[in-house]
């Protein structure tokens, strides 16, 4: 369904993708994983048409995305679903209106009709009849959890997931995990996640593709990447703090890890 060839991409002379290919098969949950400033947030934002390419090329169903207007990408994204870090739920607005908000912004749909579909996900994600409760009333992970229904308001053919586990605890962590796999099977939906979270990595991939230093250095299966020979991925898959991996970075080179520039 996607295939990245060649993607380049620089930043004030500092390169942060640095020739990656990769391919995303139809219907398989990838998890793209690494550590901080290895640039898989970088690679994310490329593969929903935020950022392009220095040099390189995205294909979506065989179309390259990097070179599409912007009118091209909005009809593409309609095929996208985007789960945020933070869950990015609109304060304003209550937990059913932010569901519906891509079904009024990009359908023709009645309200009648919206909000049986806003009934429809919310169950799908477990929160059945929390259509009118407002985001400060509800959890972090019951948060996740309306944001991934979001996601799915208009039945997209890829999901991508930006760090669905964080700043939740192992169990809420646990949960959404199972949601992923649960939709993915359930609506057959192609789903990308990026995570440094191990334990949530191994539970959800269909593949793995770990990123260091701009590059995939490794992509296969869980139990392939487990038996990796490569010492990066088994520094980074087991947590050590002895290996190739350095510990001492500059304090540029730090900012730039955080910021992504």
């Amino acid at each position: 369904m996607i295939t990245v060839n060649n993607l380049v991409k620089k930043f004030d002379g500092r390169t942060v993708l640095s020739g990656i290919n990769l391919e995303v098969k139809t219907g398989e949950t990838m998890v793209i994983m690494g550590g901080s400033g290895c640039g898989k947030s970088t690679l994310l934002r490329h593969l929903v048409g935020y950022y392009r390419p220095d040099q390189g090329e995205i294909l979506f169903d065989g179309k390259d995305i990097a070179k599409m207007t912007e009118a091209q990408l909005d009809a593409v994204r309609k095929k996208f679903g985007i789960l945020f870090q933070s869950g990015a739920l609109l304060n304003s607005l209550s937990v059913g209106e932010n569901v519906a908000l891509p079904l009024r912004e990009h359908s023709d749909l009645n309200d009648e009709i919206i909000k049986i579909i806003v009934k429809i996900k919310l169950e799908l994600v477990g929160l059945t009849g929390f259509e009118n409760l407002m985001p400060s009333q509800i959890s972090g992970g019951m948060k996740k959890r309306v944001g991934l229904a979001r996601a799915i308001a208009l039945d997209p053919q890829i999901v991508f997931y930006d760090e669905p586990g964080a700043g939740l605890d192992p169990i809420t962590t646990a949960v959404i995990d199972r949601l992923i796999v649960d939709l993915s099977k359930k609506l057959g939906i192609t789903s990308i996640v990026v995570t440094h979270e191990m334990k949530s990595a191994f539970r959800i991939a269909d593949r793995m593709a770990m990123l260091y230093e701009g590059k995939v250095i490794a992509v296969g299966t869980p139990d392939e990447i487990r038996d990796s020979s490569n010492p990066l991925v088994q520094q980074f898959i087991t947590g050590s703090a002895d290996g190739p991996v350095p510990l001492r970075r500059s304090s540029e080179e730090y900012i730039k890890s955080l910021t992504g520039v």
